[in-house]
């Protein structure tokens, strides 16, 4: 199976706080959380959960008590970054968190025109949002690592107080972080948070999922009450739906520097590891280079492994997969005698209609070579003898 989507619906906009509500009514584990969170080396804290509902929508509204707050209110990127390398968070949970800060610390110096190293955040330093950014992360690795999509988010409008005095909404951070994604210019306060347009930035594809089937939805539930919305971020979690069972996909990959006995050889691994089919077809590449196209059928359960296959056993740098539609025939064998023993015949059928019939050519081919008579000797007296069982 491939990796699991997780899609975001920003209904009433996305926080750090939101992220982690939508992902604990999602399912992930409350105590597997703040124990991860736990090795941080942070200052007392606590998650606190409620149920909550928006307009009707119910889910889980998340709120992180500091016990022990930074007396100066704020910290240095390099501080951050040094307690998430030192947690005991998973190795792609830390990269993750560590990413999303940098990207801050970016738009911080550059909005304040200081070098990166010169920053020090204010409400991202905070307790919460540390443990917002770094539980974000991990509630992924939690959920299986899934590919994270997102809707457009709501940008909201007025003005907000910071540590540097009363500034628009949406926050100058939030709009640099944000440049290039389709946003929505839409709503009345501040919708989405520095915290969550970095979230989105650095883990999302700012893009529909593609088709799914739905597992779990949750909601996550934000503090405030709003007229024209509910205040609340949809997370839906599902299988992308050409990975349910029988579904078949085509690998391919052109090569135009692979050595001949290199692709006779992966032909063999493919079909060996599971592969439905596999073949090389000469083709003509750019500036009219001479070579192949490697190309495997196989069912969705393999595809990850037979992609890596090709990556490890070829010189391509990547693999190509696309969903087909396959229609088959129904397939039994029977057994035939011949002069020089038993041969399996492939037999395929059409209801009660037999369209094929073909001789297993393993077992012509040990025939053949124990009579020292050729294969095709051997596989037309099976032929025959499987047609004239009537």
């Amino acid at each position: 199976m491939s990796r699991p989507v997780l899609y975001l619906e920003p209904v009433g906009g996305i926080s750090g706080d939101m992220f982690l509500a939508a992902a604990l009514d999602l399912g992930v584990s409350r105590s597997a959380l703040e124990q991860g969170l736990g090795t941080l080396q942070l200052p007392g804290w606590r998650l606190v959960t409620t149920a909550a509902q928006r307009h009707g929508l119910t889910g889980v509204h998340l709120q992180v008590v500091v016990e022990s707050p930074v007396p100066s209110g704020h910290r240095p990127l390099s501080e951050i970054l040094r307690l998430v390398s030192a947690s005991q968070l998973p190795e792609r949970a830390r990269s993750r968190a560590a990413a999303v800060f940098q990207a801050l610390g970016q738009v911080e110096a550059s909005i304040h025109g200081v070098a990166v190293e010169e920053v020090e955040f204010h409400e991202v330093g905070a307790v919460d949002s540390i443990l917002d950014v770094c539980g974000a992360a991990l509630a992924l690795e939690l959920l299986g690592d899934p590919d994270l999509y997102c809707a457009p988010l709501p940008l909201g409008s007025g003005s907000v107080q910071t540590a540097h005095g009363r500034m628009p909404v949406p926050a100058p951070a939030t709009l640099e972080l944000l440049a290039g994604l389709p946003v929505r210019f839409e709503g009345v306060g501040e919708l989405t948070t520095p915290t969550g347009a970095a979230l989105v930035r650095v883990l999302a594809r700012p893009t529909p999922p593609p088709p799914l089937v739905v597992q779990r939805v949750g909601y996550g539930i934000g503090t405030r009450e709003m007229a024209d919305r509910p205040n609340v971020l949809r997370a839906t979690l599902g299988q992308p739906s050409a990975d349910v069972e029988g579904a078949t996909f085509v690998l391919e990959a052109n090569l135009d520097d692979c050595s001949p006995q290199l692709l006779g050889q992966l032909v063999e691994q493919l079909l060996a590891a599971g592969a439905l089919d596999a073949w090389v077809v000469p083709a003509t590449m750019k500036k009219g280079r001479p070579g192949h196209l490697l190309g495997a059928l196989v069912g969705a359960g393999g595809r990850e492994a037979l992609v890596q296959l090709v990556l490890r056993e070829s010189t391509t740098l990547g693999v190509r997969t696309f969903a087909v539609e396959r229609t088959t025939l129904a397939r039994h064998h029977v057994s035939v005698e011949t002069r020089y023993g038993p041969v399996r015949i492939k037999v395929g059928t059409l209801g009660a209609e037999v369209l094929n019939a073909a001789p297993e050519y393993e077992d012509v081919r040990a025939l053949a070579e124990v009579a020292r008579v050729p294969v095709k000797q051997v596989w037309a007296e099976a032929l025959t003898a499987y047609w004239r069982r009537g």
